[in-house]
């Protein structure tokens, strides 16, 4: 049988990232999709789909340091069923996509992460866009200060050629 699905659409929240024992990280969010269309009547109408993602590994660490909650994203992985019983007794299940490729959409200010001096650390182009917020850029001489960790999250360090996509 045959398990796929590619999805493009925007992430609805921020990464949340763990780690296993062993030390691989999962990270979980959401994306959201649309589709156009005209009803019976000639009505224009809109249809918006959620669908919970799952990285693992060092695409999760990628998705974390890369992608924050409106990013644009296409991905591709398998379809997953979640079933659980509800506190109240119920059945519930929800479907999810387990990604294996992640290719990031949209402009440099979508896809860099924001230091606390307001600049991003580098995007996967290696470019450095200001933040959205009313930061002054600095004199292209100045040298930029290391951004401090915010929490327990590792910091990634890798160059464009490591980027497995």
């Amino acid at each position: 049988m045959y398990n796929k699905i590619i999805l493009a659409g925007n992430l609805t929240r921020d990464i949340e990232i763990k780690y296993t024992q062993s030390g691989s990280a999962i990270g979980n969010t959401a994306i959201a999709t649309s589709r156009k269309f005209k009803s019976a009547t000639g009505e224009q109408k809109e249809e918006v789909l959620f669908i919970d993602l799952t990285f693992f590994g060092r695409t999760a660490e990628i998705a974390n340091q890369y992608l924050r909650k409106g990013s644009k994203v296409l991905v591709d992985g398998r379809l997953k069923l979640d079933q659980w019983t509800a506190q109240d007794g119920s059945k519930r299940s929800r479907h999810s996509v387990t990604v294996e490729n992640l290719q990031m959409l949209g402009g440099k200010d979508e896809a860099a992460p924001m230091g606390d001096n307001g600049y991003s650390q580098g995007g996967p182009s290696g470019y450095d866009a200001p933040s959205h917020d009313s930061y002054s850029q600095p004199a292209p001489s100045a040298p930029k200060a290391a951004p401090q960790p915010t929490s327990n999250i590792p910091e990634i360090d890798i160059n464009e050629d490591e980027i497995p996509f």
